[in-house]
């Protein structure tokens, strides 16, 4: 097989589509609980989702590495397809992601999620070169598949342009996508635009843009309400040139909209307690905080309103 056959078998062999940063229960003690986590990612699996596991939304930034370590064993020890698993691997410590990153290559998952080292602020695209081009070289497995995390409404540290162009020189088929949170079209349309011929999978990190993207050539997204609206965005991705998805669309983004009025990942979790019935869910760890029952009854009335579901939860 020639070099660009091989490339071109790497790159239609990526996942794609819609993937979850899948949130994260915890036990009373506020352990992470890998059978509740197990059942709701065969739920998502089950619906057409992959899973970011480690993301944002699952507090991974709450979680110690070790804690990670073992819930992604714990996970493809209970029959989640590696192939279906895009774990975030990125932490402030390169040591910390090179420990992580090897694990999950280690398991054969799909690729790793990565944020930049994000608490020093105003850091130079060198310094960020530096940090992934350590993991990399570190990790030293061909198998690894990055995606780059940009989030800087979150982390306050982006990836740029140039960042992007000097990583895909240095690394082909190494770093291979980005995720970008920007939340700003504009900047999604022009990672679109730029990369376009490159081999490099843009999703989006929200469903309001999915079918966007996709018109634009783009992977797919990786979006929170995933978590608890699946099968339709599942729907959405494989039906986005149908006549029928600006309407799907339209109601997806009805059903984020009614999520993003609260806080996301309490709203999210108090919404799989509701329709799974198991009141646990409702646990986030500190820093941050439940919802407080008027807001969780506003949620789900709302919720109900919309003709929201979440079938087959309660059996998962």
């Amino acid at each position: 097989m020639s070099a660009s056959n091989s490339a071109n078998e790497s790159v239609m062999n990526r996942i794609r589509g819609v993937l979850a940063p899948v949130v994260t229960p915890f036990d009373a003690a506020l352990a992470p609980d890998g059978e509740r986590l197990l059942r709701h990612c065969r739920w998502l699996v089950d619906q057409g989702i992959a899973l970011a596991v480690f993301g944002t939304n699952s507090e991974a930034n709450s979680l110690a590495v070790d804690e990670r370590i073992a819930l992604l064993d714990w996970l493809i020890e209970g029959g989640i397809p590696p192939a279906r698993l895009m774990p975030g691997t990125g932490c402030c410590a390169f040591s910390d992601s090179i420990r992580l990153t090897a694990h999950a290559v280690s398991h054969g998952v799909a690729g790793c999620l990565m944020l930049p080292p994000f608490y020093y602020k105003g850091v130079t695209d060198e310094g960020l070169y530096r940090n992934f081009s350590t993991i990399i070289d570190r990790v030293g497995d061909r198998r690894l598949r990055i995606y780059l995390y940009h989030i800087p409404p979150v982390a306050q540290v982006g990836i740029s342009f140039e960042l992007i162009e000097r990583l895909l020189r240095a690394y082909p088929g190494t770093v291979v996508g980005i995720k970008d949170s920007s939340g700003d079209w504009s900047h999604t349309q022009e990672l679109l635009t730029r990369f376009r011929d490159s081999g490099f999978d843009v999703f989006a990190g929200s469903d309001t843009f999915l079918t966007a993207t996709l018109r634009n050539g783009g992977a797919g997204c990786i979006s929170a309400t995933a978590n608890v609206n699946p099968s339709a965005l599942a729907a959405l991705a494989d039906r986005w040139q149908t006549a029928d998805a600006a309407a799907e669309q339209a109601r997806a983004d009805v059903i984020r909209g009614i999520f993003q009025q609260r806080p996301m990942i309490a709203a999210m979790k108090q919404a799989i307690a509701h329709w799974s019935g198991d009141s646990a869910w409702t646990r986030v760890r500190p820093p941050l905080v439940e919802l407080a029952p008027e807001v969780a009854a506003a949620l789900i009335r709302d919720l109900l309103a919309a003709n929201f579901d979440m079938p087959s939860l309660l059996s998962a």
